[in-house]
């Protein structure tokens, strides 16, 4: 017998049931939904599934590997800020700001009285760098933050308190230096990506279809993670983080390591909620935000990457509901809804699934499977 299938990391990356439930979310989204809702709601469904790369990496940081981060918020602005910055370049060229005070830098530095471009705004005038730093940004920045939090063996609700704590700082340096980052009010008044107006019902078809595309690739990556090597040492890591320590890995680099590739998945999705909604502020980067984030990955269940999306798309469509009929009750709703969730369904909707509704399908196909059965057939 080959040594590998008594591995106790030796399990199938792709079985039956999982590819059952990416054609179903894949149909879903890139057919059912786009055929039965108007260009509107399409491109709000857009702006849900933006903030489900954000669930699918809690997924892996807090269910797979115990570590609750409050501040997803960070990187999920952080890629946002890096889109909206390259857009806001490719609406202020000289011609278009010629009515400024200095034409060719954004408005809101012109209404600041800056005279020139800030240093680290000029990468963002390229679009492949731009492309590159969406990634390497918020990775760097989780790096850091990993590192030296990690290394100390800061852990548990302290690592959740601090990082709720860095979301806050950096909320209150972007809305502090209004001439750099907009302020407040973010960086609004995106129209065009490469030439192309994003604003017009073809562009927001397409970035919905990208948007759909890069979750998929999101959720495929992120399953291999999670039932490979990688998925098991997490799962020993948040229950007996002691003793993989002392059979000889290196727990704080897999701790860093995953924390990263959770800080890149919020990036991608703040840089699809950028291009879609068309603009980025603050709001999405402080504590709120990021709350919000962690009650999507609970109520899907924080060990399905599946149930990331569909709870995401869930509390977004309620928080919706609500907002729009009653405004100033939508936050109480929210809250009710995680309450409720935690107290019935401790695993969220994917354990609810598992423990109810699987059960009670199989039933029935096996009742259907034995009525069919003819009376003559052989008996095993």
């Amino acid at each position: 017998m080959n040594s590998t299938q008594n591995s106790p990391f030796h399990v199938p990356l792709l079985g039956k049931q999982t590819v059952l439930n990416f054609i179903i979310l894949a149909v879903l989204l890139a057919v059912v939904m786009p055929a039965t809702l108007d260009i509107f709601r399409l491109n709000l469904l857009g702006k849900y599934l933006s903030y489900a790369f954000v669930a699918i990496g809690l997924v892996l940081c807090w269910g797979y590997g115990g570590i609750l981060s409050l501040g997803q918020g960070i990187f999920f602005g952080l890629g946002g800020y890096c889109m909206a910055m390259f857009l806001k370049l490719e609406a202020s060229t000289p011609e278009a700001t010629a009515i400024q005070s200095t034409p060719g830098i954004p408005d809101f530095m012109d209404w600041n009285q800056l005279t020139e471009l800030p240093w680290f705004w000029e990468p963002f005038k390229s679009f492949p760098l731009t492309l590159l730093l969406i990634v390497a940004v918020p990775a760097a920045f989780a790096y850091i933050i990993g590192t030296a939090m990690f290394r100390r063996r800061v852990s548990g609700v302290y690592f959740s308190i601090i990082t709720q704590a860095i979301a806050a700082i950096l909320t209150i340096l972007i809305i502090g230096q209004q001439g750099y980052t907009g302020g407040v009010n973010g960086i609004t008044d995106l129209r065009t990506c490469l030439g192309f107006d994003i604003r017009s019902d073809a562009a927001k078809l397409v970035l919905y279809y990208l948007c759909v595309g890069l979750l998929l690739l999101a959720l495929f990556v992120s399953h291999l993670l999670s039932r490979g090597k990688m998925g098991h040492l997490l799962l020993a890591i948040r229950d007996q983080e002691q003793r993989v320590r002392f059979s000889g890995y290196d727990v704080d680099n897999f701790k860093v390591f995953i924390l990263c590739f959770g800080a890149i998945l919020s990036a991608i999705g703040g840089a699809m909620f950028t291009l879609q909604v068309g603009f980025m502020s603050p709001s999405f980067v402080g504590i709120v935000a990021s709350i919000e984030m962690v009650i999507f990955c609970a109520v899907g269940g924080r060990m399905s990457i599946f149930g990331a999306v569909y709870g995401t798309l869930l509390v977004n469509y309620v928080k919706t509901l609500v907002s729009e009929n009653f405004p100033e009750l939508w936050l109480f709703a929210m809250g009710a809804l995680f309450i409720c969730v935690v107290m019935a369904f401790p695993k969220g909707l994917a354990g609810l699934y598992d423990s109810k509704i699987a059960p009670w399908i199989a039933a029935k196909l096996g009742k259907l499977s034995g009525h069919s059965r003819l009376p003559f057939a052989r008996k095993h």
